[in-house]
């Protein structure tokens, strides 16, 4: 792809990330799983879900998209969904070189892209942001790499998400283990990221969430499709000794315990947290300033105004 489509000249850098912020995941880690993933069999159900949300969600916009970004999302199935909806979409991922039969046009890493300010018309991404470390970061360069008017339309795992699964670990290790080691990721919640799109400059920020619930056969065929998903522990304070039988069986017997269904089959619950935004342009509705209506509330409600400091009569 030549530089003038979206793409910096080569050794430009679209984003200078100097400013500090913690780092939570263990992003090399997160791409060797993702590409063991890929090369077995992957669970892709969530990912056919979100994507067919998304195409749902994009019918709803009356405009044209002639140059889209799939950001980090796993596999093709967002960028099918696109295929008629945008005049070219580039796919963003960051273990695309080691993924057998994948040809992407870009490989590189959710935190750094690679794109000029105001070339983007659409942004989407699936699945994907809930393990950036510097999520703050990444939304401000989203928002400078579209276009005025340009549309960013993300899902991520929730904060909700394995709560099931989280419950059955820290009971288990704080019965066996005398203390809780970190097992699930701590994902955003929907009104931390609804002020992280207005922090970044977006405007006409909407969040919503879609809860599922996922029922297996046991315990363990959660474990498998999670690792199935790319979706294993990637957390930099993770512990590093290999968790014990004894304790991983009382894992699977608490989480029976407490979230099995009547049928045997347990609970797992995941929550896809919907973000979208808008590069601002003059052309998007504003809030009206202050004073400027011409009608009084107590006049549209048919009722009496009552001036501050005075109580009305019993």
């Amino acid at each position: 792809m030549k530089p003038g489509r979206g793409l910096p000249p080569p050794g430009a850098c679209a984003y200078n990330n100097a400013m500090s912020h913690p780092v939570i995941f263990d992003r090399r880690l997160l791409r060797a799983r993702r590409a063991r993933a890929a090369a077995l069999e992957p669970a892709t159900f969530l990912l056919e879900r979100v994507a067919d949300d998304l195409a749902e969600r994009l019918s709803a916009v009356r405009r044209t998209f002639d140059l889209a970004v799939d950001l980090g999302t796993p596999g093709d199935a967002v960028r099918r969904r696109l295929a008629d909806r945008v005049g070219s979409v580039i796919a963003l991922d960051p273990i695309a070189a080691h993924i057998a039969g994948e040809r992407l046009p870009v490989v590189a890493d959710e935190e750094a892209l690679p794109f000029r300010d105001g070339s983007i018309d659409l942004l989407v991404s699936a699945l994907a942001l809930q393990f950036v470390n510097d999520l703050p970061g990444t939304l401000v360069q989203i928002r400078r790499a579209l276009k005025p008017d340009g549309l960013l339309l993300a899902a991520m795992i929730g904060g909700e998400s394995l709560a099931e699964l989280r419950v059955a670990f820290a009971a288990a290790e704080a019965e066996l283990e005398g203390g809780i080691s970190p097992r699930v990721a701590p994902f955003a919640d929907l009104r931390d990221l609804g002020a992280l799109l207005q922090r970044a400059g977006l405007a006409l920020p909407v969040t919503d969430v879609d809860r599922v619930t996922v029922r297996y056969p046991s315990p363990l065929a959660l474990m498998h499709d999670l690792r199935r998903m790319g979706a294993g522990n990637v957390l930099v304070e993770r512990r590093r000794i290999p968790l014990r039988r004894a304790t991983l069986r009382r894992v699977f017997e608490i989480y029976a315990e407490r979230f099995a269904d009547a049928d045997g089959r347990v609970r797992a619950t995941f929550e896809i947290v919907w973000l979208s935004g808008w590069a601002p342009h003059e052309s998007q509705q504003r809030p009206l300033a202050p004073g400027s209506a011409k009608t009084r509330l107590a006049d549209a409600l048919r009722t009496q105004e009552i001036s501050a400091g005075e109580k009305a009569g019993r």
